[in-house]
């Protein structure tokens, strides 16, 4: 029986190549978004990669939802929490509808969807949880404080996660991406893009698809001995 992974995020960028990924690895794929995309329905066959229709800014609702879910396809071997929305501004001028709702969705909302998915693994005696930050919850980016107040909270999160789980077989750890050619660097201005290119040893951004592998290795029995970790994948950009 093929084990279950959660990714959220799906319907483009990384959180669509970490589903092909898993796919290859032989997943099955609970693929969660807040609706569908050409490309993600043309990767959904209903056996490999299921998607599964959610709003997690609706913190309140998970708690069924995933008791429905477990009940439908069975006990969740693996989390990946990829859903975030990078609100950017000036924090003097930002709205604060704008705040509260990167809190939820990157923050509050990975929170409480792996409180109960973790009771699943927990009746398992395996895991994985797998967060996605971003190296600006380290390095910081002008326009961005909530966005990377919300990543570099990710990162604590994991840390103390893994503690309380470590001894049931469950691993927590972060993927901290660089700039990656993903919708929401298309933002940024060409200069600064070329910027941020130049300051990586290789002149070139990380791929989603370099992510995604880590990604696999995490989930994989070659990675049961990292937890608590934080692994960087930026072109060596931070070096």
């Amino acid at each position: 029986m093929k084990k279950i992974v959660m990714v959220t995020g799906t319907r483009r960028g990384l959180g669509l190549a970490i589903c092909k990924r898993l796919v290859a690895d032989g997943y099955k794929v609970l693929a969660v978004a807040r609706s569908n995309s050409p490309e993600l329905d043309a990767l959904c066959d209903g056996e490999s990669v299921c998607f599964e229709c959610f709003d997690l800014a609706h913190t309140d609702k998970i708690h069924a939802w995933i008791s429905d879910l477990t009940k439908q396809y069975g006990r969740i071997y693996g989390l990946v929490n990829n859903a975030a929305i990078g609100a950017d501004g000036v924090l003097a001028t930002m709205h604060e509808n704008d705040i509260a709702q990167s809190l939820i969705v990157n923050l509050q909302s990975p929170i409480v969807l792996t409180k109960y998915v973790s009771r699943s693994m927990l009746l398992g005696g395996t895991g994985r949880i797998i967060n996605i930050s971003s190296i600006i919850g380290s390095t910081g980016f002008s326009g961005l404080s909530v966005y990377a107040a919300t990543k570099a909270g990710l990162i604590g999160f994991t840390k103390s996660l893994s503690r309380e789980l470590g001894k049931a077989g469950i691993t927590v750890n972060c993927v901290a991406p660089g700039y990656m050619d993903t919708d929401m660097t298309k933002g940024i201005a060409p200069d600064k893009l070329q910027s941020i290119k130049r300051r990586s040893p290789s002149g070139k951004l990380a791929t989603v698809e370099s992510v995604a592998a880590s990604i696999s290795y995490l989930l994989s029995a070659d990675g049961e001995m990292i937890n608590g970790a934080t692994l960087t994948i930026d072109a060596g950009s931070t070096a």
